[in-house]
Parts: C-alpha cells; structure tokens; sequence
C-alpha cells in the first residue's frame, strides 16, 4: 500500500491537468546567484537533473546542443532514476497504461548518450517512490543494470544513509531519500531509504565530507510551491549541516531557497517525461541546476555560485526533444517565462 493521504490522491489528476501556482512565495531566492565575494581558483561544477523515464519516450530524446555543452561542463551529475530498469516488466497492463513505470537497459544508456551525459560523471538516485514498480525482481534487476552500465547509485539502505563520492579534488557526500512509497513499507525496508530526518544519520558517516548534499523525494507532485512541511525539513537538513540539497517528485520546476549557506532547490521538474506521454505545457518545464563548489584550500566545499537554467521538453512523434528556453518558438516561449517569473524572482527573459 502507498502512504499518500485520500486529498494527495483526489487531488492527483486536477493539478496533473493544471499545475498549480497557489502556495507561499516569500523567501525564495533568484533561480541564480554568487555566494562567494571573491570566485575561487578552483572549483568542481555540479549539475543536478531531474527524474529520469522512458514513459514519454518510446525512443531516445533529441537534444539542444546547448543543453549537451552546458552537461559537458559538468565533474559530476545527479539525478534521479524514476523507472525500474528492466527489459520485460511484469506488470504489463500497468506499464502500458503508464502508472507502472520501466525502462530498458538500452533506452537509459542510448538516452543518456543523446544528451551528452558520460555514465562515468552519473550519480543515479534509487529513492523513489516508483523503484517497485516491476515488484522486488524489477528492483534488483535495475540495481544490476545500473552496475553494469557503471552508474553510480545512491538511495539505498545497504550502503547507508551518506555515500561519498570524489568530484575533482573534493569528497561529496549525498544522502538520498523518499518520503514517498507507491508499494507497501515491506518491500523498501532494508533496500530503499525513507529515512529523511538527518538526526538519525551516524555522525561519522559525513566524517571528513567536504560538502554534504540532499537528494530528497519528497514534497507533493504538481505544485509549483513547496509546502510549509518540506520547507521545514529543509531547515533540519540545513541545521544538521547539509550545505546543498535537489529535490525530486514533484514533476514541475519549483524555487531555490538559501538558507544559511545552504542552498535548496526544492524541485527540478522532469528531465525525461515521467507522466503521460502527452500533458500540458507547465509540466513539460525542467531544470538543470548547476553549482560550482570552491576547491581553494582556505574555501574548500563552499558553494561559489548556483544557476538553475530552464529548459523545455517538446513532444517529437515517439519521443522527446529537450529545447533551451531561449531556442523556443516566441509563442510557447512567452508563456514559459511568464511562469519562471512567477517561481523565481527577479527572472528575466533571456
């Protein structure tokens, strides 16, 4: 059984529909900024991406270039990996129908080929409420999959609730987490991570970390503003030292917040369409956000500076194509920046 409440479900398909801008808008940041006086001489260049499926795309995505060029900058990337990976689902009405979803081995690795995405730069969290979808074979089936595409994976229990990474010359530490489950709380006990409050975490897990990041499910799908609960906890994960946290599920592109010197962005929107092959415009906004971590000695694992560049998913017949904002025709484009404006300020065309 899944632990959403009956109004998170009756509440679904009408902002599935029409996404919704109602919520409380004070105290977000711009979606970019500096935080450092002085750039350090070094850094290490993050690039967070949002919930990755195969439901809106039979075949692998077209690709702006400038989304390609603007991922090869990146030491490393962070996502979320939203399908089972399996080349036969065994819930196969479901599948079809789209509310189970998967993916094929092959699809994620000629998909991430297309946007320019090296799988040796690629951190994939498995904390998601959609990992059981092709039952417990499905998620062993993905974690194997994954392994042998050399995809680093975060998110799972037996590796504990912090895992580090090296990025250049810093050691990351990411906690990936749900809140979210769409199948009973047996099958995630002891495989996937639900444990969301960071008072729990052994201190000597982020032993030596220079920068502590949150990849968190979390929040409600389909509202632009995060509600008062997510914000809250991100206070907790900021007040326990984590300096930078991405958040996922809520499938549209949410606000950054900076609190402390820690920086949130609660939502990232989808990379690759997760819902319905076909679903209105405000749903199909993504974002990719970018950090630069100071790797100076006397600065190391500060955030230097952030930016959260906007971009589009079209539907092309079988599949998706990812368009800069900038690249969009002017019609769609206008009502694409009229809804960044209304998410985060002092947003400018262009």
């Amino acid at each position: 059984m899944s632990n959403y409440p009956l109004s998170y479900k009756l509440s679904w398909l009408p902002h599935f529909l029409k996404p919704s801008l109602v919520g409380d808008a004070t105290g977000f940041a711009p979606a970019s900024g500096t935080l450092m006086d002085r750039p350090p001489r070094q850094t290490v260049r993050l690039a967070f991406i949002g919930d990755i499926s195969a439901v809106a795309n039979r075949s692998a995505p077209d690709c702006d270039p400038a989304i390609k060029a603007l991922l090869g900058t990146a030491d490393l990337i962070i996502g979320n990996c939203e399908s089972p990976v399996v080349d036969s689902p065994s819930a196969v009405l479901g599948t079809k129908l789209g509310t189970r979803h998967a993916m094929s081995e092959r699809f994620l690795a000629e998909a991430l080929a297309a946007v320019g995405i090296g799988r040796e730069k690629l951190v994939l969290s498995l904390a998601n409420n959609h990992v059981f979808d092709q039952g417990v074979a499905g998620f062993d089936a993905t974690v194997a999959a994954l392994k042998r595409l050399d995809i680093r994976t975060i998110g799972l229990a037996a590796n504990g609730p912090i895992e580090r990474f090296a990025a250049g010359p810093l050691a990351l530490g990411f906690a990936a987490f749900t809140l979210w489950r769409n199948a009973d709380e047996s099958l995630f006990a002891g495989r996937v991570l639900m444990e969301g409050d960071p008072a729990r975490w052994p201190g000597e897990a982020s032993a030596g970390v220079d920068l502590l990041c949150a990849v968190p499910h979390w929040d409600w799908e389909f509202r632009h503003f995060p509600r008062a609960g997510t914000r809250a906890l991100a206070r907790r994960l900021a007040g326990q030292g984590v300096g930078l946290i991405a958040g996922h599920h809520a499938h549209v592109v949410q606000p950054v917040e900076r609190i402390g010197d820690a920086i949130i962005a609660y939502g990232l929107g989808d990379f690759l369409g997760t819902a319905f092959a076909r679903q209105p415009w405000p749903g199909r906004i993504g974002g990719i956000f970018v950090v630069d971590v100071s790797a100076d000695a006397d600065t190391r694992g500060r955030i230097a500076a952030h930016r959260l560049h906007p971009f589009m998913r079209l539907r092309v017949g079988d599949h998706e194509r990812l368009v800069s904002v900038e690249e969009l025709e002017s019609s769609i484009r206008g009502k694409v920046e009229g809804r960044l404006g209304a998410i985060f300020p002092s947003h400018t065309r262009g």
